[in-house]
């Protein structure tokens, strides 16, 4: 089962309710997860005999994670040439190279012992090149209707799946390609009937009446629903092929044992392929069709371990924050009771967050730079919410290959509107309703981010350019993206910094001291407790992120962006939460530094996800080989992190900075 295809009285009601928003969203999901997805691409039906279009995918290997090219290696190549498919931005940024294959089906229409091509006799620089791939263990992904070819094996009473097929195979120090391909395709008969609805003249039944399309009868076309294939290694006859031309037929029946191999790999000598192709009729509906790849081992484990997860991080979140409030509540009415003599006698007395009142809102350290950092997070965690809450209605489902980061780019480029707003505004707040400097600060917005990642992602590419894999981004590209950024995001973001500088600013409920107050030493160094709180935002990610790893590195589908949103919005709970109690803490020990705190408390989540990916690359990606593939892992890792620390860290602010306001409203002063 699995959803889609198939993140102070106001404080108080916000935090009071996220519980039950959870509990709800829990059971909205699971409840709708039986069923309801996209597919992502309107049905295509083809009549009996109509020519189906075959593709080819980048080689792709999780012993590398370096995509390279189809026509990269010694195959056969189609007659008319080849050519790129349509690709979408995403498509082009995930390292996705779709080109037209030699492969040529016919719907419904079964074939067998059909002739590719000879190949010419392997040079010294193809033959170690194949036997290279071999040993990486690289993959050839075909495509037909945009359903990657699967394959099927048992193991121990398990069927396992897999999408693609291996280049070959290497026994006893000879290596073997996989020359020979089995498919099969699962079609269903296309339905359409009209559907016509009578109703009496009582008005109380109405009867359905199905009329056939005559122009259609009898010409009822098919959709592809499967696609599978099995690879076999076969020993063809050299002198039987040499005249032969592309789809003729092999002059002997071929025999496909998967269990066997036999085409040896040779240094001149060609290599002869083949293929058949068999039309299966299935009950499977256009739907339904992706529901072979998303079919995960364990579903049931991941499922309650996640909703476990879930309800006991919110149970504990509640707690902690229901002594929280009690605890401000308590000491508020305490201060009130009391007349101004009894408070300043008390203020004399007593430590706490009331001894900071003249200092709790002087500016900050690197005040610009804190702004730009939360615009910049508020940008990033409403791209990510709106690209998951769409994934979750299946719009970017996987059957639309690329979508996901075509539509991540998108809202990323228009919440440069946010960006700049929120940023201009905080900067206006802590300069006290001065917005001089606000197109500094709408600008530093536009390229702090964006300046980090073009940075890790250019380094990046000089080492895929390198190797000459499909994942490095072309220079046409490059300039597309620098075009996104600078013709689009900047004016945006420095619209909404127009904005939030016409705004008015949030005026500080309390004077500020011109004399800072000393901070009393503390017992153990308040960077412990701030690096210490990721640990719980961590909790509820840690499941989670272990199958998107899975997915980014392991070539597994990710699907469940139902569960995806409620792991995001506990995850935003949470950080406010840990944020707003380590704030609490400072500020009832004397220490008024709080704005970078209160960043960093929530935001220090990033260090686990970085140090979990370490592991990750250890423990689980123990066969990722050579320095340039742990590299890319690296960098893509710490350029993860990186959006992960400003949208949690933001999340912390905004939440400490509403605490804060809240609670220093409440007291009452001269």
């Amino acid at each position: 089962m699995g959803f889609a295809l198939g993140s102070g009285n106001k404080m108080t009601s916000f935090f009071g309710s996220a519980s039950w928003f959870v509990v709800f969203c829990c059971l909205a999901f699971l409840r709708s997860g039986d069923g309801f997805y996209l597919p992502g691409s309107y049905p295509h039906e083809y009549p009996v005999g109509e020519v189906l279009p075959v593709k080819v995918n980048s080689l792709t290997s999780i012993e590398t994670e370096l995509p390279f090219s189809y026509y990269s290696l010694p195959f056969c190549r189609p007659q008319d040439g080849i050519k790129d498919s349509a690709e979408n931005l995403g498509e082009l940024l995930m390292g996705d190279r779709i080109e037209n294959s030699p492969y040529q089906f016919k719907m419904f229409t079964n074939d067998s012992d059909v002739f590719v091509c000879q190949t010419k006799p392997l040079s010294a620089e193809d033959f170690n090149l194949l036997k290279k791939r071999i040993d990486e263990m690289y993959q050839v992904n075909v495509i037909l209707e945009n359903l990657p070819a699967i394959r099927y094996a048992r193991k121990d009473d398990f069927v396992l799946r897999w999408t693609g097929y291996p280049i070959g195979v290497r026994a006893a120090n000879s290596y073997y390609v996989f020359n020979h391909l089995k498919f099969t395709v699962l079609v269903h008969k296309y339905e359409e009937t009209n559907v016509a609805r009578v109703v009496g003249s009582t008005g109380d039944a109405a009867d359905v009446i199905q009329t056939a399309d005559k122009s259609r009868s009898g010409n009822a076309g098919w959709m592809v629903v499967g696609f599978e294939v099995v690879p076999c290694s076969v020993l063809h006859n050299l002198e039987k092929t040499k005249n032969l031309k592309m789809y003729d037929k092999y002059p002997a029946k071929v025999e496909c044992d998967p269990t066997t191999v036999a085409m040896k790999v040779n240094e001149n000598q060609p290599i002869v392929f083949t293929y058949e192709v068999a039309f299966v009729e299935s009950d499977i509906k256009w739907p339904s069709r992706w529901d072979a790849y998303l079919k995960m081992e364990g579903a049931k484990v991941h499922w309650f371990s996640i909703l476990n997860s879930l309800m006991v991080i919110a149970f504990l979140a509640g707690i902690v924050l229901v002594i929280l409030l009690r605890t401000v509540r308590r000491d508020l009415t305490r201060y009130e009771e009391l007349d101004k003599e009894a408070q300043a006698q008390m203020n004399e007395e007593l430590s706490g967050w009331k001894l900071v009142v003249g200092d709790v809102f002087r500016t900050p350290s690197h005040p610009m730079l804190l702004c730009v950092m939360v615009g910049d997070g508020v940008q990033i965690l409403g791209m990510a919410v709106v690209t998951i809450f769409f994934a979750a209605l299946g719009f970017m489902s996987p059957a639309s290959r690329g979508t996901l980061v075509t539509g991540m780019l998108f809202f990323y480029l228009i919440l440069g509107i946010a960006a700049g707003y929120v940023a201009v505004r905080m900067w206006k707040t802590i300069k006290g309703g001065n917005h001089s400097g606000w197109i500094a600060v709408s600008w530093r917005v536009a390229c702090f981010f964006p300046g980090i990642a073009f940075l890790i992602l250019t380094t990046l590419n000089f080492l895929l350019w390198g190797s000459h894999s499909t994942g490095a981004i072309p220079i046409s590209l490059f300039i597309v993206l620098l075009l996104l950024w600078f013709c689009i995001s900047v004016p945006l973001t420095l619209t909404g910094g127009y904005i939030g500088a016409k705004a008015s600013h949030i005026e500080f409920p309390v004077r500020t001291n011109q004399i800072p107050r000393e901070i009393p030493p503390q017992k153990y160094p308040s960077w412990m407790l701030v690096i210490g709180a990721g640990t719980l935002p961590f909790g509820t990610l840690f499941i989670e992120l272990f199958f998107i790893m899975s997915s980014l590195w392991m070539g597994r589908v990710y699907y469940v962006f139902g569960f995806l949103l409620i792991v995001l919005i506990l995850l935003v709970v949470v950080c406010a939460e840990v944020s707003l109690v380590l704030t609490y803490m400072h500020l009832c020990v004397g220490d008024w530094k709080w704005w970078w705190k209160s960043f960093f408390s929530s935001g220090s989540v990033a260090i686990y996800i970085f140090l979990y990916s370490i592991n990750y690359l250890v423990f689980d990606l123990k066969s990722l080989s050579g320095p340039v593939s742990a590299t890319l892992y690296l960098g893509y890792s710490l350029f993860m992190v990186t959006a992960i620390m400003l949208a949690t860290g933001t999340v912390g602010f905004i939440s400490s900075f509403c605490f804060v306001h809240y609670l220093f409203s409440s007291v009452k002063l001269d």
